[in-house]
């Protein structure tokens, strides 16, 4: 056998004990795997802006808050794609929850698991961190709600080692933050009518309907499957499994609601018609007409609404025309 080889299995064995006598220690597993988080998120954050300043020509264009927040979103999205993997694992293939097992699913853990969510940790306490740090730039107070909540949750169910089946379950949703996030980095990049962005629409509302309701209910069952060993949890344990489940479902339900729901404010008292939008569009924009009638007020909207970043063309220097269907006026009250 050659030295070279030689020294390449010697360096994996030493490598393979540094895993498995300090990083997965069950001493050392909080400290280790929350720095790994935050250190993780560093490197993401890096390698982010590192790869956009080279291949992604809007990128120099942003303005240094649209920057930072582009490489943040990258950051989030590499905690998704790892804490995804990890949690679909754990909880449906590693066999740690397994009815078979005879222990309380509510108290089983192992090494694995509590570095994951440590991991997790250090991740939610660097992107809260950022959050407050530019508030709210990288988002209001549903953001800073959801990520001390989830900060909370994450980090007893590690120390404890108590409810991780329910952490895990809840952890899966973030399977739709890559999806959100390739939606705003097509949106600032001017993509907007481009094919990719419509098919990121429905792909995101799939994931989040899955991930985010579906998957919530059958966290609801589980924990009404086993209330009997909730109930021999810590006390505060107990209250997190069975309030904090319910409220992210909650702001789970109201995002939904924002996707599918078009938002619009007009000037009060004003009249408008509602106007169908035309057939066989890719993108529809939102067309605000001015009032023929000498009225203050709109007279009609056509379009479609996202959550963010609402355009609103005025139509005050143009002519066109269009054929309509006018129905029932409504007051924009």
């Amino acid at each position: 056998m050659d030295l070279p080889l030689m020294a390449a299995k010697a360096y994996k064995y030493k490598a393979e004990l540094l895993v498995k006598d300090y990083l997965l220690a069950d001493s050392y597993v909080p400290y280790a795997s929350v720095l790994g988080g935050i250190l993780m998120c560093k490197l993401a954050y890096d390698f982010t802006r590192f790869i956009s300043s080279f291949y992604f020509k809007h990128y120099a264009s942003l303005s240094k808050v649209q920057k930072i927040e582009w490489n943040n979103r990258g950051m989030s999205t590499g905690h998704a794609i790892f804490i995804t993997v990890m949690s679909s694992y754990l909880v449906f293939f590693s066999g740690l929850f397994s009815d078979q097992q005879d222990a309380p699913v509510t108290f089983r853990s192992s090494s694995l698991s509590n570095f994951t969510l440590g991991v997790s940790v250090g991740y939610f306490i660097t992107d809260l961190a950022m959050i407050l740090w530019l508030y709210p730039s990288l988002g209001g107070m549903e953001y800073v709600v959801h990520h001390i909540l989830s900060l909370i949750s994450v980090m007893y169910a590690m120390l404890s080692e108590e409810g991780q089946l329910y952490t895990y379950m809840s952890l899966i949703s973030e399977t739709t933050t890559p999806g959100i996030n390739l939606r705003w980095f097509l949106d600032v990049a001017g993509m907007k009518r481009s094919k990719a962005y419509l098919f990121n629409g429905v792909a995101m509302f799939v994931t989040w309907l899955v991930a985010r309701i579906i998957l919530f209910m059958y966290l609801f069952y589980q924990i009404f499957l086993h209330y009997d060993q909730i109930k021999q949890m810590d006390t505060f344990g107990h209250l997190l499994v069975s309030v904090a489940p319910a409220i992210l479902f909650v702001m789970n339900m109201i995002w939904l609601s924002k996707i599918l729901r078009a938002h619009c404010t007009l000037p009060k008292e004003s009249f408008y018609y509602a106007v169908a939008a035309p057939k066989n569009s890719v993108v529809v924009k939102c067309l605000l007409f001015k009032r023929m009638d000498g009225n203050v007020g709109a007279g009609a909207i056509l379009g479609s609404f996202q959550m963010q970043n609402v355009e609103v063309v005025s139509l005050q220097d143009y002519s066109i025309s269009a054929s309509v269907t006018l129905g029932e006026p409504h007051t924009g009250e």
